[in-house]
């Protein structure tokens, strides 16, 4: 399996905000935006909002004289076990805030070993996550999880899925074409979000967007009640918008 080569964003603010990380982390006493700026090559109009970011996310910290410095939320990344378990407790921080930004159960799904991968939810009393009634392993072509992570597959990736998990009508608005699937996954626009208008279950509508870390493929997504099916689309461009410090703490 061969992925798709990565859209612009949120990919580029990750690897500038990997750039500014290496420029703090090499100065224990501190370094100004200034110097940041020098050492990276990052315009001072893209490197304010970037730290004002991870300023928020906890991975750098401003001293009294301005000048930054590695904070705890990346301390707390050492090496191994303890590293895995920060990462993923950071990640679902990230994820909590995320959901009650959005007002929706959000969700991080990646494609490992030819399999989709639901591995971490953010969900609530008020913003339950989706009924799995169908494995989401077999409903690519129908989830906004699985349609997300189908358009960062090369042609050949997706029909080797794709002949493993056969196409099946879910709701009367499931494509149950691989053509007509296929057409759209390659007609689907790199920044915006994918949509499953009740496609996978009757009564819910969801939105993805994709977070490519590394080799494999990944994806952020969020899930509404039909009654909720007003707000998608302004859920969805948060997510999209939000999707930046989700893929550093995947990067990391």
């Amino acid at each position: 399996m061969a992925l798709k080569p990565e859209p612009k964003a949120p990919f580029l603010s990750v690897q500038y905000a990997l750039r500014v990380l290496e420029s703090v982390s090499t100065h224990g006493d501190g370094v100004t935006a200034a110097r940041i700026s020098r050492e990276t090559g990052l315009p001072t109009g893209h490197l304010a909002p970037l730290l004002l970011t991870l300023r928020r996310e906890g991975y750098v910290e401003q001293i009294a004289d301005g000048a930054y410095v590695v904070g705890p939320s990346l301390l707390e990344l050492g090496s191994g076990t303890a590293r895995r378990r920060a990462l993923k407790a950071k990640l679902q921080q990230t994820l909590v805030q995320l959901r009650d930004s959005v007002g929706a159960a959000v969700y991080v799904s990646r494609y490992v070993d030819g399999e989709i991968r639901v591995t971490q939810v953010a969900d609530g009393p008020r913003t339950p996550a989706v009924n799995e009634w169908v494995d989401f392993r077999s409903a690519a072509h129908a989830s906004a999880i699985g349609k997300c992570l189908l358009t960062q597959l090369d042609r050949n990736g997706r029909r080797d899925h794709m002949s493993r998990h056969r196409i099946a009508r879910l709701t009367s608005r499931t494509i149950t074409s691989e053509k007509v699937l296929f057409s759209k996954l390659d007609s689907q626009p790199a920044t915006v979000p994918v949509l499953d208008l009740q496609e996978y279950a009757v009564g819910t509508v969801c939105a993805a967007v994709p977070l490519t870390a590394g080799s494999s493929a990944g994806c952020l997504a969020l899930s509404l009640p039909i009654e909720h099916a007003h707000r998608l689309r302004a859920a969805a461009d948060t997510l999209n918008r939000r999707a930046a410090p989700v893929l550093l703490s995947l990067s990391l």
